[in-house]
């Protein structure tokens, strides 16, 4: 570059480059890329040894021209498409909680199995974590048919399991 065709850029710059910014921002919404686009427009403009000796507004006319076609093309573009620009960070990846899921539908379809009776200690005792008195009190039952219950709840969900492949 002579220092001839650097002062005509520089001054193609001072003049021409705030009204081409606030032209892409205004079209666009987006300061980075309103600055991306300025300065692509310009070094453009800089190989083209012709658009810095023409007059101030033929070369105007010529950088918001070719302003307005790298919007056009930048939003055509498969990046533009598909890219989401967001100010959030997108969320943190859970765990895969599909092995527990499993398990909880496959304990939940064993628990239909036992009897009324006997699915209901079970569940006041380990998924409500009530006391066998408490049950005993809650059911208006002797605290021993509350452990008996319990007992053979327990032998009956254990074998549901194995009929499933749970436990051997």
């Amino acid at each position: 570059m002579t220092s001839d065709q650097s002062e005509l850029l520089h001054a193609l710059h001072d003049v021409q480059g705030p009204a081409l910014f606030r032209y892409v921002l205004r079209i666009t919404g987006d300061h980075s890329f309103a600055e991306d686009v300025v300065q692509e427009s310009l070094l453009r403009a800089w190989r083209n040894r012709a658009i810095l000796e023409q007059s101030d507004e033929a070369a105007r006319a010529w950088l918001f021209t070719v302003a307005r076609n790298l919007v056009i093309d930048d939003r055509r573009s498969a990046r533009h498409n598909r890219e989401i620009i967001t100010d959030a960070p997108p969320d943190v990846p859970s765990p895969d909680k599909t092995e527990s899921v499993l398990d909880t539908w496959l304990l939940s379809d064993a628990l239909l199995t036992l009897s009324l009776q006997h699915r209901a200690v079970v569940v006041s005792a380990y998924y409500l974590g009530h006391t066998v008195a408490h049950i005993a009190q809650q059911q208006g039952i002797p605290e021993g048919t509350v452990k008996s219950r319990l007992h053979y709840a327990l032998r009956a969900l254990r074998l549901a399991l194995q009929e499933r492949g749970i436990t051997q």
